[in-house]
């Protein structure tokens, strides 16, 4: 995907940008570095934020749309002995030099479903992991949960083994809309679940929404505004619906010519930006091209404000990315291969990639372009450059296409740009980047 489309058509291919160089690039061969970071003298870490990323893989149901390396139908003993290989992991990890004692900032909880286990399952995994590791510290410790896997015990569950950040799995609000896509959960089980959570009391709530479903339309989708503005969550995150390579609409489209059943790009821009009008209207608040908080002063996304700025990130769980040290890495992504790994003694690692200094500012320029404001000076000073003469073109380009402006050292995006920041971003890339799969 490049500033200027080929078509407007939800085609087949990745176009939400997380990470740099793309994940394409990395291989076996960089492993060594990633062990080698993890073996890093810890006074040289001391400063550098600390997270922590725990892949739960199990889900009740594989929805249409994800691509995810998700477990479906999963037993109490295959998640224990996952749970088992998580915790050896952690253990491992918690030998390497580079960790020391440092103190966790944040933990995120992702998947797949976190949900899906079980509260003896949740109780029994914080206990194991305080061994070698704990979160008692952290300033946010979010949990991803799918609505119909939640009850009251649950939710107190997490709240008393200490997370402080619900991300719920809405997508929509019609129940044709989430059956079509395979969603797990209908509209009922959203509600009877946001009123526990409340009931329970966390600090912060997302709801997740997502614009461009199989079967949207104006009038769902305005409906579905209007539900989110009554349930009125700390943070709502809205993503335009894409179609990466491993879906189950892409391979239709693949295999079978089939035409592509997802809302073309226009169309989802202005869903997300009639969503936007309406929540600022509201009293919400802007804080990325997905994202809008009710309260800027108080609504941190900790996880994200620091991974986009290249803190240090654990992986862990099978097919899981973190970074550390200024090198990315992946673990193993077979759910077999990841367990056989750790319970021989060994770090799961699979691939990984040593960016240069000049790649790790492109990753955090264009991260940071996600957000719809950078403060340009600080990245001079961080990385010893001048970003407006190193990157001059694509600013020259975008600006001049009303995408973005630029007032001394801020640059800001334009609602234009935000809406398709994702699009924008490749210019930035090294040359050699940018025309390959990104994934």
């Amino acid at each position: 995907m490049t500033t200027t489309e080929v078509s407007a058509t939800t085609e087949v291919g990745s176009y939400f940008i997380s990470n740099y160089p793309p994940f394409s690039q990395w291989q076996s061969d960089f492993v060594p570095s990633a062990m080698d970071a993890l073996n890093t003298d810890p006074a040289q870490t001391a400063n550098t934020p600390l997270g922590l990323y725990i892949h739960i893989p199990f889900c009740r149901k594989r929805c249409k749309f994800c691509y995810f390396r998700v477990y479906t139908n999963q037993n109490a003993k295959a998640i224990e002995d996952y749970v088992k290989a998580l915790i050896q992991e952690l253990e491992l990890i918690s030998q390497r030099s580079a960790i020391g004692n440092r103190d966790l900032l944040f933990v995120y909880f992702g998947g797949g479903t976190p949900s899906y286990l079980s509260s003896k399952q949740l109780r029994s995994l914080r206990d194991r992991m305080s061994e070698y590791i704990s979160w008692d510290k952290a300033k946010e410790v979010t949990f991803e949960c799918e609505p119909g896997t939640l009850s009251m015990e649950k939710l107190e569950t997490l709240r008393d083994i200490g997370i402080t950040r619900i991300s719920l799995g809405v997508e929509n609000f019609d129940d044709k809309i989430l059956e079509e896509n395979g969603r797990a959960h209908l509209s009922p089980e959203v509600m009877r679940a946001y009123e526990w959570i409340r009931q329970v009391g966390f600090p912060q709530v997302n709801i997740d929404l997502i614009a461009g479903m199989v079967g949207e339309t104006d009038e769902n989708w305005a409906r579905c505004i209007d539900r989110a503005l009554e349930m009125q969550p700390d943070n709502i995150t809205i993503y335009q619906m894409e179609l990466p390579f491993n879906t189950v609409y892409s391979k239709e489209m693949r295999e079978q010519g089939a035409q592509s059943p997802v809302a073309d790009w226009p169309t989802k821009r202005r869903w997300v930006s009639e969503a936007m009008d309406r929540l600022v209207a509201a009293g919400y608040h802007i804080s990325s091209g997905n994202e809008l908080v009710k309260n800027p002063a108080t609504d941190h996304f900790v996880y994200r404000d620091n991974v986009w700025r290249g803190c240090d990130l654990i992986a862990t769980g099978v097919s899981s990315f973190g970074h550390f040290q200024g090198v990315h890495y992946q673990n193993l992504d077979r759910i077999e291969d990841y367990m056989e790994t750790v319970n021989r003694g060994e770090l799961p690692i699979n691939r990984a990639m040593k960016p240069t200094a000049h790649q790790l500012l492109i990753r955090e320029l264009v991260l940071l372009m996600k957000e719809g404001q950078v403060e340009l000076g600080r990245l001079n000073q961080k990385y010893g450059v001048n970003v407006q003469q190193e990157f001059a073109t694509a600013l020259k380009n975008q600006q001049a296409a009303g995408y973005l402006s630029l007032n001394g050292d801020i640059l800001k995006l334009t609602r234009k740009g935000l809406l398709q920041v994702d699009s924008l971003l490749p210019e930035y890339f090294e040359q050699q980047h940018r025309a390959v799969r990104y994934t």
